[in-house]
């Protein structure tokens, strides 16, 4: 497994350029002697040179966190911008490196200012963070500099990115209401089990009488859950641990998730949906990169999401490679609707593959924005019902007593 390279230190410095007007700024080297040849490079006069002190308890400067995929985004796109207005490579590092908020997103951006200066390409330099930067990023940026058209793969990469991380976003959007139903609906019961109840049951023990059937059961579930409250959470727990680690290390519990998933009432045609916007997007990025069909099939394989969807695009490759035309290596897998065959047959007849794709890909994004949409507003009122149902027939139960007394009385 690679590891993540140590960022070089930022260094503060002044000095005065050939001209002999004063200057001052930052510069990234591993040590001092590095900073002040890197300098001299530039055609500065180094007079003062010192480590950036770090900010006291992480105020008065920007902030160290995570780096996202979306940061990714942002990223290409504004590398992108840059480059499309002239800005040679180096400079937007510096300026984009500079202004950016998130100080491990600097330390990334200078240290590929670095690697780029001291002579690699800027594939080279991405390699060097293979967490932040996948082999379908690297492979387009590659491609972009062998053709000599980097600002157009980055403008690419850079959309690419943007309605990606967009996709992702709803499909969390999706699978996040169903789990809050759950979730909450186990604390509000955890909570009236453990302390609501037990009030209830101090004051019918002093009835001398039978309970309901219902409060019968209800109380008798508080009881069990305030003595075995740790047995049933560890199990919880434990469960949940088993199924992730699995979840994580086997392929076929993914595969078969993923097949449940794509049976599923409501989250099934979001997930089918987004998996083909997924697939039509990144071969449409990779073809108008000008990779190669069967290698830019490699790449779309990890790409989709979807181990069901990933093993139709291994079959495409693998038929497309020996002559097959894509659409009809699509059609053979079973797993595509006949529109998107339909509008890949047209645009490999029109030589407009890249153009149909694009079409597929923001029309399946647009389905999955709707479907989620329906789902959430959906996935409301069904909170507010399941809750209602729970609360309100624990709250009858436990007053059923009550009432059967005023009757008798």
């Amino acid at each position: 497994m690679a590891t993540k390279e140590k960022v070089a230190p930022l260094f503060i410095w002044e000095g005065a350029d050939r001209n002999g007007n004063r200057k001052k700024g930052e510069v990234q080297a591993k040590n001092t002697a590095l900073a002040k040849a890197q300098l001299r490079r530039e055609g500065i006069n180094v007079l003062k040179l010192k480590p950036k002190p770090k900010p006291l308890f992480g105020l008065g400067g920007p902030k160290r966190k995570p780096i996202t995929p979306l940061d990714i985004a942002i990223f290409s796109r504004q590398l992108a911008t840059m480059m499309k207005a002239g800005v040679p490579l180096v400079q937007s590092f510096e300026i984009v490196g500079n202004g950016h908020d998130n100080f491990a997103m600097q330390e990334m951006i200078m240290g590929l200012k670095a690697e780029v200066e001291g002579g690699n390409s800027l594939t080279e330099a991405l390699k060097k963070y293979p967490l932040l930067f996948d082999d379908l990023y690297c492979n387009l940026i590659q491609a972009g500099e062998h053709a000599g058209i980097l600002d157009g793969i980055l403008d690419k990469i850079a959309t690419y990115k943007e309605k990606t991380e967009a996709l992702k976003a709803k499909i969390k959007k999706a699978m996040g209401y169903p789990i809050a139903v759950i979730v909450v609906a186990i604390v509000v019961v955890t909570i009236l089990l453990l302390f609501v109840i037990p009030v209830f049951d101090d004051m019918f023990s002093g009835f001398g009488a039978a309970l309901p059937a219902p409060t019968q059961l209800v109380v008798d579930l508080s009881k069990f859950l305030q003595e075995w409250w740790w047995a049933l959470f560890g199990s919880i727990g434990i469960a949940l641990y088993v199924f992730f680690y699995f979840k994580k290390r086997s392929k076929k519990m993914r595969e078969f998730l993923d097949r449940l998933m794509l049976k599923m009432a409501i989250i099934g045609p979001i997930m089918e949906k987004a998996a083909i916007a997924r697939y039509a997007r990144t071969l449409q990025t990779m073809f108008a990169a000008g990779t190669p069909l069967v290698e830019a099939l490699g790449s779309v394989s990890g790409a989709v999401g979807n181990i069901v969807f990933s093993k139709a695009v291994d079959q495409i490759q693998q038929e497309v490679s020996t002559g097959t035309q894509l659409n009809k290596a699509m059609t053979n897998t079973g797993v595509f609707p006949n529109m998107v065959i339909q509008m890949t047959a047209i645009g490999e007849e029109a030589g407009a593959l890249d153009t149909m794709l694009g079409k597929v890909a923001d029309f399946y994004e647009d389905e999955v924005d709707n479907l989620v949409d329906g789902l959430t507003s959906l996935m409301e009122p069904i909170i507010m019902s399941v809750l209602g149902v729970i609360i309100g027939g624990i709250v009858v139960a436990m007053y059923l007593p009550i009432f059967q007394m005023g009757q008798v009385v």
